[in-house]
């Protein structure tokens, strides 16, 4: 049996890639407050661009300019994205004489990321190269939303 390690507990492969629905526990109530939060948070999560910084995030702090480099769009764009990470408490900048540099406010946010982006692989294999509504996707960030690093995809 493969056994997977996350974190400190080691759980078998089959348990954590099963899509077998298991009886669950019911679940705790939780306010009308803290699900349109949660319900926040995914919105500022759900940009291709947003999830490939939260993926770069993860690896390391990083300034502006780094983004720009791993994911190759622009700065502008860059800025933009950070600015809603950063209004929705996803990431927070800390100024180093005249950078800013970003990092993750909180690990479990990668976790969501990471686990958003293993399951639309599972449903989606292989590289995608367009997206419907808004048209090709730039190499770059297709290459770092599937944990490639940029200058390794192959187009």
């Amino acid at each position: 049996m493969t056994t997977l390690r996350t974190d400190t507990v080691e759980v078998p492969e089959a348990e954590v890639h099963s899509h077998e629905r298991r009886p669950l526990p019911p679940a705790a109530p939780h306010s009308p407050r803290t699900l349109a939060a949660a319900g926040d948070l995914l919105r500022a999560l759900a940009a291709p661009v947003r999830i490939a910084i939260v993926l770069q995030l993860r690896e390391s702090e990083r300034c502006v300019h780094e983004l720009v480099d791993a994911l190759g769009v622009t700065q502008p764009l860059i800025s933009q994205h950070l600015r809603v990470l950063k209004a929705a408490g996803v990431v927070h900048g800390e100024r180093h004489g005249r950078e800013v540099v970003y990092r993750l406010v909180d690990e479990h946010l990668s976790h969501i990321v990471v686990d958003a982006v293993a399951h639309a692989e599972e449903l989606h294999p292989g590289p995608a190269t367009t997206d419907r509504a808004q048209g090709p996707i730039n190499p770059a960030v297709t290459a770092v939303t599937r944990g490639v690093p940029a200058d390794e995809e192959q187009t």
